[in-house]
Order: structure tokens, then C-alpha cells, then sequence
């Protein structure tokens, strides 16, 4: 990075998260997964609009959610009532608390108000997401006493935390059900909530959850909170990644048939599962082809309960692993079919979580959207390229939807650029690990090119450039292994692992490591926007090696700090070089962390690149864990211009490397942090990966 900069004027603006796509519904038979049969239905308006119902909400569950009883045939949710679609609060509330029925599309992100607010929803409901947009931020729903026929499915439900992991105070729960029965809860994803992800209390049954993806959180899945043994559950094909407990806890359940799920704790994360399946109390369990890995504990249960196993594959698992007495037969309720246990991963990683084909279309007298084209990138020759750019190359220029470039396992050394005329692409790993799937090269600035023609330079030594808008990254690491100690004789030695230069970038579950200058965020030129939004990933390097003027949110991760080629530690994690009026760096709930010397480390920065003054840098970091290696004064000066003319501060930080407020450590009131938040940053862009 050239360290000269910039000067900044202050002026903010507050954007806010708003979603503004025509979107009406998708037909689509079978469960979650059906082919299409056709398509109705108008474009979806700011306020609710009523059509006739698709033809996937006549769609009905497995499991004991099929069961006839109570009253109840079967679970159906709002079949028979009118369908309408909805992308505000108030809109949401006034449906799903209907008498009426209803099927209620959830076209775009609704954020819950207050905080931790959870719709109490009506009987005979259908509440699905539209897509990949349909998401619910910082609530969920309550189905109270005697509440039934209810299907959920299909969304992102998110974020009600409140910055206490064992969180006493906050029950704020994605789905919490006390005395509900036939409900059905398929393909959604729960996440980072103030308390449970799932509850089903006070003798809830005939449930049945299949097909989410449940991650980040501790009090994950609950089941029970009475000494009655009564309730029936079918929990199956969901993948519980980074949960610490519930996974779930099944306290006193006349009937719990768990199968083919996948119970996941990554080595190396801040999350440790304290235990995976738990029969409780009078619980009897049947617990089949499930795949558990690197869990602590597996498989518990109470001396009381009866827990029986079938077919389940356990990796890297320890502790206790128990099973015993007799439970009960789940083909005399209803029909299943297992999936072999092995096959688990693989399956649930790719059909978990909200689908493109539940609940879209273009829009009325259109053909249905075309599912995501797939280039196949392996090492070995078993795909249809053996390079990376060689998939790029073969996207179409202006490419109407969304192109996918699955990768195999392996190691790619080649030197990858995605040309601003491919948009749309998505890089997706396919091992089971982030770490399994591998581009990498080792351009540094002072590298020459081998046409003779100059060196690479700072941008142009990215492993991995990106000029493509809408693109995507998952479960891969991008790499720039320049070997500093023995190029000390080129001049430059910036290395860049990933440069961005558009708008509406995903990385999720991605690596990016290197030593300085890893992580390039730009934009396509300087009055352009580019916003960047970064999750569940892990950013490595050491001096200035999250820098540019994007505007990007860094959320969840991990930002490791590393020690430089000759072994000593000093180092900068940021460097924006943000445009005036423009957002910058928002790091939210993350770790900082490394082996590295304590106090070694500024968080930023500003850097007024070209020498220009009217830049105005800026970086915030929020609600995070520092280690001890961030210095107690953790923001310094570049180029001749002084940090404390550019917007730099902290809000509520833990951890060692963390301090109170001075001139030197500025840190956001309360007030203050309302107006820099991820939908600050991100404005009318909901990131959604498809």
C-alpha cells in the first residue's frame, strides 16, 4: 500500500436498510425442493398485497408434524387463505396475527421493534421468506397456548443478541413455542439470537424442524420445561455448526425421532460445543444416521431416559457417547427415509438453509428465474476445468444471473481476476473445511512481470481480483504467500491476497491471509460505491493488511494478527483511505486475536493516499474482543496528517486490549452508535447468499 493520504471533512449520513424488489411468488410442488409448476401472483408493493395462493403453500410436513391429532389433520399451515407479501413490521404483525389465514411471503429484510420483539402468531399461518431476501433481524415469533397449524420456513432469523453469551436477561428467541401443536419448521437460518434459536416448552408436539441451518449461538434448541411426558418432535436434515448447547436438550418428550442431522464444531473458532444431543428426564429418543463432529460429549442422557442408536458416524468426538433402554418404533407414526450417514455433510451443506426456488418469480407474465448456472473447478480433472480463471473465463460478459464456480479440494496456485463485465459470480469451496479449498500465489509490488513491462505493484499483486459487482465468496482461503525473508532486495513488499474494486461483495466463511497488505477493499473509482460485507471469516496479516476505500463490514469474525518476516511484532490493522460523505470500516463482533507481543498492535491508520486531504478515513470498531496486543493507544497518524482530523473510534470493546475513553481512545456514546451500525454501512444492499 503507498503510505502517503489524505484529509478528511466530516459530514454523516445515515442510511437506511431498505428493500425495494418487485417480488411475488414461486410455485413450486414437493417439499422444498420440487420443480416448478408454474407461476401467479403481482409484484410485491411497500404495503402488504393480497393474491391467490401458490401452489407450494398446499405443501404439508413430515414427521410428527403429519400426524393427525388434537384435532389437527396434519400440518398445513395457510393453505386455503390468501396469499399476500410483505416487507415491513407493521405489515408482518397485522397478518400474522390474523384470525384468518394466511400465507405471508417475507420479501426482504424486517427489522423487529423493539429489539427482541417476538410476533405472537395466529393458528393456520404460512410465514415464508421470498428467496434468499426474506429475513428477520432482531426478533422472531412466540406461538402461544393452543396455537396450531403453523408452517415457518424459509427465512434468516438473526441477530437479537445482546452482547451476553449466557444471557440471562433477554429471552429473545427466533421461534419460541409454549403450548403450541402441528407446527413445521423447514429450510431456514437461525442464528446469533439473545437466547434460544429454537423453543418448544410447556408440552408443544407434533413439531416437526427439518432442513435449517442453526449456527452461532448458545442456548440453541430447548425442548420441554414440564414434567409431562407428552410431546412428539421429528428434528431432522439440520445442520447445528458453532452452537454451544441444546443441540438439542430433550427434557421429558413422549416421543423425540432425531435423524440424519449434522452436529459440527469447528477446531480453532471462539465457540466450544459443550454437548450434542441430550435425552432428559422421561425422554425417549431414537437417534438415527445423525454425523456428529469434534463435539465434546456427542450423545448424553439422563439415567431416567431411554435413548436408542442406529447407523450415526462419529469424527473426531470425545466424551461421553451414551445410548441405552428401550424408545420406540417412529415407522408407526409415519414413513421416512434415511440418508446414509456419511452422505450428511456434504448434503446438508448444500440443501440447509433458505432456497432460491421457495417463494419468487420475476414477477407476473415472466418465465421463472433461472437457477444458478455451475462451473465445476477441480485439481484432478473430475470437473469441467482445472483452474479457477479458466471458469472465470468461461462466464458469459454480462451475464444476466448469477453464475456459480464450484471448487473442489485442492490447492490452486494461479493468479485469479473476475473482469468488471462478469458480474454475478460466486466462488463456492466444496471440502468440508474452509481451509480444504486453497487459491494462492505470491506477487509482491516489487515483483516484476514477466512481460517486462514494470512491477505488479500494490493492486496488482492480488491472488484474487475482483471488478465484478454482486459477487460472492464461500467456504475457501485466499492466500498471498510472498516469502518477505528472501525477496529483501525487491522494493515492495506489499502482497495482496484479495482486491475488491465493486459493489455488493459476500465473503462468507473465507480465509484471506497474508502479511502486509492482505485485504485490498476498493472501488471501481473514487466516486463510485463499493460496499463490502464480510462474515464468519478469518482476515491474517500484520501491517496495513485491511486497507482501502470501500465502504465494508467486517461481522463475526476473526482478525488475526501476525508477526512480520523477521519475527519481530508491530503492526496496523486498518488503513482506509475513505471519500468524504462515505462510510469506511465498521468491524463488528469480532476477535482480534494472534501470537504476537502485547501492545504491538495499532488498530488503524489514515491513510490520505496521493497525499489528498479531502479524503477522510475512517474505521470503527464495535462491540469486540481485542487481545492484549492492541496498544492502549490503538490509533496513529500516516503520512503527515494526524488521525485525530479522521473519524476513528471504539464502542463497547472487551477483552485485554480494550479501554475506557480519552482524547486518545475516542469511543461513541450510546446515541452515537445508533448511526453506525451494518445497516448504516450497507444501506439498501440486504447481502443474501444464492
Amino acid at each position: 500500500m503507498d503510505s502517503s493520504q489524505q484529509k478528511a471533512r466530516h459530514r454523516r449520513r445515515r442510511l437506511g436498510l431498505t428493500v425495494g424488489i418487485p417480488v411475488a411468488m414461486a410455485a413450486a410442488a414437493g417439499l422444498s425442493y420440487g420443480p416448478d409448476l408454474g407461476l401467479f401472483g403481482e409484484d410485491a408493493q411497500r404495503t402488504a398485497s393480497a393474491a391467490a395462493a401458490p401452489a407450494w403453500a398446499n405443501d404439508t410436513a413430515d414427521g410428527f408434524a403429519s400426524v393427525n391429532a388434537l384435532g389437527q389433520k396434519g400440518t398445513y399451515g395457510g393453505r386455503g387463505g390468501k396469499t399476500v407479501t410483505v416487507k415491513t413490521f407493521a405489515d408482518l404483525e397485522k397478518y400474522a396475527t390474523a384470525a384468518e389465514p394466511y400465507v405471508i411471503v417475507v420479501a426482504g429484510a424486517i427489522n423487529m421493534d423493539p429489539k427482541g420483539k417476538e410476533i405472537k402468531v395466529a393458528s393456520d399461518k404460512t410465514i415464508v421468506g421470498s428467496g434468499t431476501s426474506g429475513q428477520i433481524v432482531g426478533g422472531g415469533f412466540f406461538l402461544g397456548q393452543g396455537v396450531h397449524n403453523v408452517i415457518i420456513r424459509n427465512l434468516t432469523i438473526r441477530d437479537s443478541y445482546m452482547g451476553t453469551w449466557n444471557d440471562k436477561d433477554h429471552d429473545f428467541d427466533a421461534i419460541q413455542m409454549d403450548g403450541a401443536h402441528h407446527v413445521w419448521i423447514d429450510h431456514n437460518d437461525l442464528r446469533h439470537m439473545a437466547d434460544g434459536l429454537i423453543d418448544s416448552r410447556k408440552d408443544t408436539t407434533y413439531v416437526t424442524v427439518s432442513w435449517n441451518k442453526l449456527s452461532n449461538n448458545n442456548k440453541t434448541f430447548g425442548i420441554g420445561w414440564t414434567e409431562n411426558a407428552t410431546a412428539d418432535l421429528t428434528i431432522h436434515h439440520n445442520w447445528f455448526r458453532e452452537t454451544e448447547q441444546r443441540n438439542p436438550s430433550a427434557d421429558n418428550l413422549a416421543h423425540a425421532h432425531l435423524y440424519n442431522n449434522w452436529l459440527q464444531d469447528e477446531s480453532g473458532t471462539d465457540i466450544t460445543t459443550s454437548y450434542g444431543n441430550y435425552a432428559r428426564g422421561k425422554t425417549k429418543m431414537v437417534l438415527e444416521n445423525s454425523y456428529f463432529q469434534g463435539l465434546k460429549n456427542p450423545v448424553t442422557k439422563d439415567s431416567t431416559a431411554a435413548l436408542v442408536q442406529r447407523g450415526n458416524v462419529f469424527s473426531g468426538t470425545s466424551g461421553r457417547n451414551e445410548s441405552g433402554g428401550a424408545a420406540f418404533d417412529p415407522k408407526s407414526f409415519y414413513s421416512y427415509t434415511l440418508d446414509k450417514a456419511a452422505d450428511i455433510p456434504a448434503l446438508l451443506k448444500s440443501g440447509t438453509g433458505p432456497r432460491t426456488s421457495i417463494g419468487t418469480t420475476a414477477g407476473t407474465g415472466t418465465s421463472s428465474p433461472k437457477a444458478a448456472a455451475t462451473l465445476t473447478v477441480a485439481k484432478d480433472g473430475s470437473g469441467q476445468y482445472t483452474t479457477v480463471q479458466a471458469a472465470v473465463n468461461a462466464v458469459p460478459a454480462h451475464n444476466p444471473s448469477r453464475v456459480v464456480i464450484s471448487i473442489k479440494p485442492g490447492t490452486y496456485r494461479e493468479t485469479v481476476k473476475v473482469p468488471s463485465n462478469k458480474p454475478h459470480v460466486t466462488f463456492q469451496g466444496t471440502g468440508g473445511s474452509r481451509k480444504d479449498t486453497v487459491i494462492v500465489f505470491n506477487n509482491a509490488a516489487g515483483t516484476p512481470k514477466p512481460d517486462g513491462s514494470g512491477n505488479y505493484g500494490t493492486g496488482g499483486s492480488a491472488t484474487v481480483a475482483v471488478d465484478a459487482d454482486d459477487f460472492q465468496a464461500r467456504n475457501l482461503t485466499i492466500s498471498n504467500d510472498f516469502d518477505e525473508a528472501k525477496n529483501q532486495n525487491l522494493n515492495g513488499h506489499q502482497a495482496v491476497a484479495l482486491r475488491t474494486g465493486a459493489d455488493k461483495v459476500l465473503l462468507d466463511g473465507v480465509i484471506m491471509t497474508g502479511d502486509q497488505d492482505t485485504l485490498l477493499l476498493d472501488t471501481a473509482a473514487r466516486d463510485k460505491l463499493g460496499r463490502v460485507y464480510i462474515t464468519n471469516s478469518y482476515i491474517v496479516g500484520n501491517v496495513d493488511f485491511i486497507f482501502g476505500r470501500a465502504t465494508a463490514v467486517i461481522n463475526k469474525s476473526v482478525i488475526t494478527l501476525k508477526k512480520r518476516w523477521d519475527g519481530t511484532s508491530a503492526g496496523y490493522v486498518t488503513a482506509p483511505s475513505t471519500a468524504p460523505d462515505r462510510k469506511g470500516f465498521l468491524i463488528n463482533n469480532t476477535t482480534f486475536n494472534g501470537d504476537v507481543s502485547a501492545g504491538s498492535f495499532f488498530l488503524g491508520r489514515n491513510w490520505h493516499a496521493g497525499g489528498d486531504a479531502s479524503l477522510d478515513p475512517q474505521t470503527t470498531v464495535r462491540n469486540s474482543t481485542l487481545s492484549n496486543a492492541i496498544k492502549s493507544k490503538p490509533w496513529t497518524d500516516m503520512g503527515g496528517f494526524s488521525w485525530k482530523d479522521d473519524r476513528f473510534a471504539e464502542y463497547k470493546n472487551t477483552g485485554p486490549g480494550a479501554g475506557s475513553a480519552s482524547g486518545d481512545r475516542p469511543q461513541l456514546t450510546d446515541a452515537q452508535a445508533t448511526g453506525q451500525e451494518i445497516d448504516d454501512w450497507l444501506g439498501n444492499w440486504t447481502p443474501t447468499a444464492s
